[in-house]
């Protein structure tokens, strides 16, 4: 074997090696360029998913809004609609409403039965102060009474006048009763009509007592007849509205309330020599009611204020329920029944009910004593007409 090196085996082995190298380069570049090329395809295909998903966007956008534009279509159309059936529904009342005039009219030759039969008072022969010592006759209300009095001498004082050849003061008689329920305004008003009658101011003094729902009406036309009835039948009396802020809502829409009010204006203008009208209700809702209207206001400037009765004056009513009924309320009963007073009195609020509220807790009351007395063997009249404690004892009420 020779010495010297094989030089050509070294030089195979060398360039295999290269080979090798220039393969795994050339695999590298080719796995770095797979790689980019799926890079390439993933952004592409990133970038189509988000224009499609942009596209699907617009479309739900404009899905959303053409369905808001039907139902806005469909709203409008269910308004037109609406608004044409509330027009046809105007037109067919009106329809029936001058027919059932027509016939109205027909039939008037006859007898034709009235819209409303109001609450009718007649006047009783009496004197002035008869009138006054029954307005006396009236627990508490002490204020009131002197305003009444010092009312009642001053139309004295101008019939006077007129009998005299003077000139009288011209007055409105037209008055405002304040006060919540209970406080005795109509009893005052049928009061007031009696002495009007007494003074030669109203021939009959009748009181004709009613409210909104006398008045008006649930269609066209209905309200104005039946307000014209009422005056028809209160002329030469007084008419009696209770709550007649009722009459003008602080929301009104399409109330017929305005209806009878204008109608009720235009008869006191008519019948001024003939007609006494007294509204009656809350203080704050009548300052509204009065000053909502130019009219009223003008006609209506003389308030009466009847004040809420006291724990002491309700018991005195009370009493006078007793006596009415042949009862007898014990003094411990009366003390329970002051205390009771006194509590729904400190937390009364504006319906309170005041003489509604006596009348039916004597109601109660007696409720409770039958209750307790037929447990009892031996029941005497004495025993019959006595209120007790127990019977008075935590009654509940609605004032």
């Amino acid at each position: 074997m020779s010495d010297f090196p094989n030089y050509d085996d070294q030089i195979k082995q060398d360039l295999e090696k290269l080979r090798q190298q220039e393969q795994q380069k050339k695999s590298k570049q080719q796995q770095e360029m797979e790689r980019d090329r799926r890079l390439v395809q993933q952004e592409e295909d990133y970038q189509l998913l988000l224009k499609k998903q942009q596209e699907l966007e617009r479309e739900k956008a404009r899905l959303r809004a053409e369905i808001r534009r039907r139902q806005e279509l469909k709203i409008e159309q269910e308004r037109i609609k609406q608004t044409e059936l509330n027009r046809e529904e105007r037109r067919r009342q009106q329809l029936q409403y001058d027919r059932e005039k027509v016939r109205q009219q027909e039939s008037q030759k006859s007898s034709p039965p009235p819209a409303y039969t109001p609450h009718y008072s007649p006047s009783p022969k009496s004197s002035i102060e008869e009138q006054l010592k029954e307005l006396d006759k009236l627990i508490g209300l002490n204020h009131l009474k002197d305003e009444v009095r010092q009312y009642i001498n001053f139309l004295k004082v101008q019939k006077l006048r007129e009998k005299q050849g003077l000139q009288p003061v011209s007055i409105t008689l037209h008055s405002v009763f304040c006060g919540s329920p209970g406080t005795g305004k109509t009893t005052v008003a049928r009061l007031m009509g009696q002495i009007y009658q007494q003074l030669g101011i109203l021939k009959k003094g009748h009181l004709i007592e009613t409210d909104r729902s006398g008045m008006v009406a649930g269609y066209v036309g209905q309200t104005a007849q039946r307000v014209d009835e009422l005056v028809n039948s209160a002329l030469d009396g007084v008419l009696f509205i209770d709550e007649a802020y009722t009459l003008k809502p602080v929301d009104p829409g399409n109330d017929f309330g305005q209806e009878a009010i204008d109608m009720l204006l235009k008869r006191m203008e008519d019948y001024r020599d003939r007609l006494v009208v007294i509204v009656a209700g809350y203080g704050d809702e009548m300052t509204r009611f009065v000053n909502s209207n130019p009219g009223l206001k003008s006609r209506f400037s003389r308030y009466f204020y009847f004040e809420d009765y006291t724990p002491q004056e309700l018991i005195k009513i009370f009493d006078i329920f007793c006596h009415q009924h042949h009862y007898t309320l014990t003094e411990a009963a009366k003390e329970v029944l002051l205390t009771r007073f006194k509590e729904l009195y400190d937390h009364r609020d504006k319906s309170f009910g005041n003489g509604r509220l006596v009348r039916n807790m004597f109601e109660k009351a007696i409720e409770k004593q039958a209750n307790r007395l037929v447990t009892i063997p031996d029941v005497n009249p004495y025993i019959m007409q006595q209120i007790l404690p127990e019977d008075v004892d935590q009654l509940i009420i609605n004032s």
